[in-house]
C-alpha cells in the first residue's frame, strides 16, 4: 500500500474517527515530512476560545506516527510501535488553521535499520511544530517512539 494522503485521512475517518471529527487531515506526507493541519472550530474549541491541546496533540502524533507507519511498511518486516512518552510545550493560542510538521523521516529510517541490524528494541525522540497562519510557533511536542522488530 502506498501511503497517501486520500488513503490516510481514509484511515482518519473508520480508525481515529475523534481525530477526524476534530478536523485532523493530513495534507502532505514524503519520506522525510508529514504535515498535518486541523483549524480551530467549535467542536474543537477549549473554553478560553482556542483549539483544545488534545486536538493539538492529536495532530501532531499523526505527524510522528504516520513517518513511523510509513518507515515500517517500507522495511517489509513487523515492527511493534508504541508511544512511551510525550512532552509538549505551548506558546500561544491555537486559532484559525494550524500546521503540524515533523521532519525526523531520516531519524526514523535510521532508528529502523539498526532494530533490524541489532534485533534490539530502539526509542527515538520526535519532534512535531504546530505554526499558524502568521507563521508563528503555537505548540511544539516531543514523542518518544518505542521500536522493536516482532
Amino acid at each position: 500500500m502506498k501511503f497517501t494522503v486520500k488513503k490516510i485521512n481514509a484511515f482518519l475517518l473508520f480508525k481515529l474517527p475523534i481525530a477526524f471529527i476534530a478536523g485532523v487531515r493530513l495534507r502532505s506526507i514524503s519520506d522525510d515530512k508529514a504535515i498535518v493541519q486541523v483549524k480551530y472550530r467549535w467542536v474543537n474549541q477549549n473554553p478560553f476560545k482556542s483549539m483544545f491541546w488534545a486536538v493539538q496533540g492529536m495532530a501532531s502524533e499523526l505527524t510522528t506516527g504516520i513517518l513511523v507507519m510509513q518507515s515500517i511498511y517500507a522495511s517489509e518486516l513487523k515492527i511493534s510501535m508504541l508511544v512511551t512518552n510525550m512532552s509538549a510545550t505551548f506558546h500561544k493560542k491555537a486559532k484559525g488553521k494550524i500546521l503540524f510538521e515533523c521532519c525526523d523521516g531520516a531519524k526514523i529510517n535510521l532508528a529502523i535499520k539498526k532494530a533490524i541490524d541489532t534485533k534490539e528494541g530502539q526509542v527515538i525522540v520526535l519532534n512535531s511544530k504546530g505554526i499558524n497562519e502568521q507563521g508563528v510557533v503555537v505548540s511544539e511536542f516531543k514523542y518518544e517512539w518505542s521500536l522493536k522488530v516482532k
